[in-house]
């Protein structure tokens, strides 16, 4: 049992909640909460270290199913509740972390969901998880996008990653060569003549979304060949990324189910 909140297993997972850097060559990231840990035992991905307060798990029966599979599991460690908070990334901690490897998926012919700068990392979560439930083939993330792996998007994204195929901190020119073989890369706009329902989503397209404050960046527009929009009549002049991209990326999914081209 684990009793300090200076264990070294301790300071590590609060090394990779804090520093992109180690996530990004370290090629890991922090799982956290009973959900997430469970749905990753789950899918078999391995966990390199898994923390867990079995006194707070127990309070639940999703909890103790998970502290039972834990007792069984390589490389997990009881702690005490305050240890396991001290490794966590939220206000409310549930009494479990993990760290898993980022996930290593083949992207299938499909849509592809490019992020142009989108900051807000519940904003990248959302869309992360709404690219998942619509058949998203893979998401690409721009240089200047929240990283995908950060605790924040994670705990947005409610298991995504584990499905998702995803690239994160790309340079434009890698962007360009993925969706070469693209007919179709669409821009989202704010007013543009072309709406997203007369768009043909059963081809083989992209779809770019951009940052809250700033929109399509200047590579973006470069990058695509048409622009689309969503359209409004009431007062409020734009919808945030998130909710424009799950708006567009259902429609996709609409029109392929249509189409049995899903």
């Amino acid at each position: 049992m684990i009793t300090s909140t200076s264990n070294p297993h301790v300071k590590y997972v609060r090394s990779l909640n804090t520093q992109q850097h180690q996530r990004l060559s370290e090629r890991r990231f922090v799982l956290e909460g009973v959900r997430l840990v469970a749905e990753a035992l789950n899918r078999v991905t391995p966990l390199h270290l898994v923390l867990y307060a079995p006194d707070q798990l127990v309070s639940t029966a999703a909890g103790r199913q998970l502290c039972s599979q834990l007792q069984h599991q390589p490389h997990s460690y009881a702690a005490r509740e305050h240890v396991v908070a001290a490794a966590s990334a939220t206000v409310s901690p549930q009494g479990v972390v993990a760290v898993a490897s980022w996930p290593d998926l083949q992207a299938p012919p499909g849509l592809i969901l490019i992020l142009d700068g989108v900051q807000d990392p519940g904003n990248v979560g959302t869309l992360l998880r709404s690219a998942e439930a619509a058949g998203v083939a893979q998401v690409l993330c721009s240089q200047g996008t929240a990283d995908c792996y950060s605790p924040k998007v994670t705990r947005s994204a409610m298991g995504a990653h584990f499905s998702l195929p995803l690239q994160t901190g790309l340079d434009w020119s890698t962007i360009a060569q993925i969706v070469a073989p693209l007919a179709h890369v669409y821009a989202t706009q704010i007013r543009t003549e072309q709406s997203y329902y007369d768009v043909n989503w059963c081809n083989d397209a992209a779809l770019l979304i951009g940052s809250e404050a700033q929109g399509i960046s200047s590579e973006g527009i470069a990058l695509a060949n048409e622009t689309i929009s969503i359209p409004i009549v009431g007062r409020t002049e734009s919808l945030n990324a998130a909710v424009a991209g799950s708006i567009i990326l259902f429609e996709a999914l609409r029109q392929r189910q249509r189409n049995h081209s899903l």
